[in-house]
């Protein structure tokens, strides 16, 4: 057995998984989650928003299960994110008439937060039908949107918490491996970005991203209570797509993802490369990223 073992980019001794597994054995009686919720408190793993790191711990847990070391109580119930992305989303029907003007026509646009309210459903079911990714239950900070125009959903917008290292975002930002532990919670990736196939108003997605970029960063902080000073995003080449929108809306090109993903233990790409595009939302963002 190893004397020391990697997860997430951190490293823990077999000191540290000892006193895991003790833990463990102390509270055989206990559920996954009051594990995995104490643990947090002990080792001090808490979000900015004051919400202990939960699902990285039980991801943790799990890991170290997988691999041996730890034997976790019987599971007493599926977890809900768990059940959530086993469970489709409901099919809700809208209006798909043509719809074809200009942008002038269209306004005015309402962006419309929806996560944790009844819009969500619609949310999920659009992007399930209509984006070619369908949906996923995010893990982790996320924001959901829904463009309305005319009484109509005519966007869809969808922001997760960054991936933890991508190496050409990480040189742009001039980031050492510290400034990227540090300040990585102040970035968000666009996940998913649809316009309905049905909509067809020149300019509407570089106008959409414009709205976004003046609002998010409140939006995450009254959501998850920190900013947001970059975004960013991966463009697929391989599926015919440029970036034509976020180049529009002035976002930058930073160069091409290693394909490799973020649990590659080959260094070897074993997906598409994509494009990766950012946008400063602050005018020093380098100094306020470090």
């Amino acid at each position: 057995m190893d004397h020391e073992i990697r997860y997430r980019g951190k490293t823990y001794t077999l000191e540290e998984i000892n006193e895991i597994r003790e833990f463990i054995t102390r509270h055989q009686d206990k559920s996954r989650f009051f594990i995995s919720k104490e643990l947090c408190k002990k080792w001090n793993w808490i979000q900015p928003n004051g919400i202990l790191k939960d699902m990285v711990c039980r991801g943790l847990l799990l890991f170290l299960q997988r691999e041996g070391y730890i034997e976790l109580p019987p599971r007493k119930s599926e977890p809900y994110f768990l059940l959530s992305r086993k469970k489709k989303p409901t099919v809700i029907e809208v209006d798909q008439s043509a719809l074809a003007c200009a942008l002038s026509e269209l306004k005015p646009i309402d962006l419309i937060k929806v996560r944790r309210t009844p819009l969500e459903k619609l949310y999920k079911s659009l992007i399930d039908t209509h984006h070619y990714l369908g949906y996923t239950q995010p893990v982790g900070e996320h924001l959901e949107y829904i463009a309305f125009a005319l009484e109509r959903p005519v966007a869809l917008i969808g922001w997760c918490s960054a991936p933890r290292h991508i190496g050409c975002r990480d040189r742009y930002l001039e980031w050492s491996k510290e400034d990227r532990i540090v300040n990585l919670h102040k970035i968000a990736i666009n996940t998913r970005f649809l316009i309905l196939p049905w909509v067809r108003t020149p300019h509407l997605a570089s106008y959409l991203l414009g709205l976004m970029a003046r609002r998010i960063s409140h939006d995450w902080k009254s959501v998850y209570n920190h900013e947001i000073l970059w975004l960013e995003t991966f463009v697929d080449p391989d599926r015919g797509f440029k970036g034509t929108c976020y180049k529009a809306a002035n976002w930058r090109y930073l160069g091409l993802t290693t394909g490799r993903g973020k649990n590659d233990h080959t260094n070897k790409p074993n997906r598409s490369l994509k494009y990766v595009f950012g946008y400063p939302l602050v005018k020093d963002f380098k100094e306020a990223l470090i």
